[in-house]
């Protein structure tokens, strides 16, 4: 008999394994379009997310209103019911207007809360930590950890994770840090579910056993990023490489050249997914210039832009 392989028991998952980062879908007047919002998500769920991160960096949370939040978790989870986990971007850098947030996405259904580290302040360690405590008892939702130090000015310590991981509410980390040693620690120390936050690093990081992958890019190509996750899981790692460099183009579009909320709209509306590209200030749409290093990258590619 030929001996068997062991086989790694599959990752926790508990806000599914592909998650797109939604933008929010704005009409060329800059009102927030629900019905446009609705169609993305489904369509994003009909080629393989099984999670959504709704008002998140990309979903332009910053200029949004509480009541279009709300409404806007409201909205995609009626659309996608159980299809997908719908994760709500409830963090700021006010843990009482945070747990004011985490409240109004109860509220509409969410099935998660996603909690970025509070941003400008630079609070110390613990003062992170009390932050994230205070938001993870303010309601049922189970929480993701948000770890970007290079949008919020700090990151989550290490140690401060460990801590984190303790509090049964807190079950998940979103890692935009691109500290794979620190990272590891988390992932072989504490029961966190650890997402890849950066897009141009899913693949080390699932195949490290990260849980899966929060990404932007996935807007534009659902289904390979699909086929990318789950070929990490079947331990296909040389087609996981393929794709991997297939949707390097595509990852250097959205992430490289201007701020990935305005690229992935850009993106979107020359593929005809969206009517408009509109982005609210101080966020701009791409100039002409941009617009062609967009271009450029995607040429010869599948999602090259017509």
């Amino acid at each position: 008999m030929t001996p068997q392989t062991p086989q790694d028991p599959p990752p926790r998952r508990p806000f599914g394994s592909l998650l797109t980062a939604m933008v929010t879908p704005f009409t060329a007047e800059g009102q927030l379009d629900l019905d446009s919002a609705a169609e993305l998500a489904a369509l994003l769920v009909d080629n393989g997310n099984d999670g959504l991160v709704v008002c998140g960096t990309a979903g332009e949370a910053s200029t949004l209103e509480d009541r279009e939040k709300e409404n806007l978790v409201r909205v995609i989870k009626e659309t996608v019911g159980n299809r997908a986990i719908v994760v709500a971007g409830t963090g700021t850098n006010d843990t009482a207007r945070s747990i004011e947030m985490a409240t109004r996405a109860a509220r509409a259904g969410a099935d998660g809360q996603l909690v970025v580290t509070p941003y400008y302040n630079k609070p110390t360690q613990t003062g992170v930590f009390n932050h994230f405590t205070s938001i993870a008892a303010a309601t049922e939702l189970p929480v993701m950890l948000y770890d970007i130090p290079g949008r919020a000015g700090i990151a989550i310590s290490t140690d401060t994770m460990k801590r984190l991981a303790d509090n049964p509410q807190i079950v998940a980390l979103k890692d935009a840090k691109a500290d794979f040693s620190a990272t590891t620690v988390v992932m072989a120390d504490t029961d966190l579910a650890v997402y890849a936050g950066d897009d141009a690093l899913a693949l080390p990081w699932l195949t490290a056993g990260a849980a899966g992958l929060i990404s932007v890019s996935a807007h534009a190509a659902p289904r390979p990023f699909r086929q990318l996750v789950d070929a990490v899981q079947d331990r296909n790692l040389f087609r996981a490489r393929q794709l991997h460099f297939e949707l390097a183009p595509l990852v250097r579009a959205v992430m490289d050249h201007v701020p990935a909320a305005a690229a992935a709209k850009h993106i979107l509306q020359r593929q005809g997914t969206l009517s408009s590209a509109t982005v609210r200030p101080p966020l701009a749409e791409p100039t002409c210039r941009e617009s062609e290093d967009l271009a450029a990258e995607l040429s010869g590619t599948g999602w090259a832009l017509s």
